[in-house]
């Protein structure tokens, strides 16, 4: 008979589940406050640009966004925001890699985007790691079009 040595790590996690799901209980039970994590339920907030300019450079353009949002941590913060076309294809896509909380607002840019010939106008949006895209975006006028 084989036996699998992934039980006992099985009823290990089971195990700190439990206790982590009593120690939430008593928290709860007696009213007592608590320095757990905030859920991404309990931060609201949106990401929004604005401001944008668009530069020619090389066989694209420079897009550079402002944002200002609700940054409080690794927990929620602009996590990306992108260029879109007015009927909402994206051309470009801009990830924040961390958050930005000392400094609101803040101007990040992208080289490369290809912008259609014939699009006078893009969009940029950004997007909160909690509440996605939600916030206010911003329209650009594309130079020489």
């Amino acid at each position: 008979m084989r036996t699998s040595k992934r039980l006992p790590i099985v009823a290990i996690a089971l195990a700190i589940m439990a206790v982590g799901a009593s120690c939430t209980a008593s928290v709860e039970e007696t009213g007592a406050s608590s320095t757990f994590a905030a859920t991404p339920t309990e931060i609201s907030g949106c990401a929004d640009v604005i401001e944008a300019t668009l530069e020619p450079s090389g066989n694209g353009y420079r897009v550079s966004a402002t944002i200002l949002s609700r940054d409080t941590g690794w927990e929620k913060y602009a996590d990306a925001w992108e260029v879109r076309t007015p009927d909402g294809t994206v051309l470009g896509i801009r990830i924040l890699a961390h958050p930005h909380v000392d400094e609101q607002p803040f101007t990040r840019s992208l080289d490369g985007v290809v912008i259609p010939t014939g699009v006078t106008d893009v969009e940029i949006a950004a997007r909160d790691l909690v509440s996605g895209f939600c916030g206010e975006a911003f329209t650009a006028a594309v130079p020489g079009r």
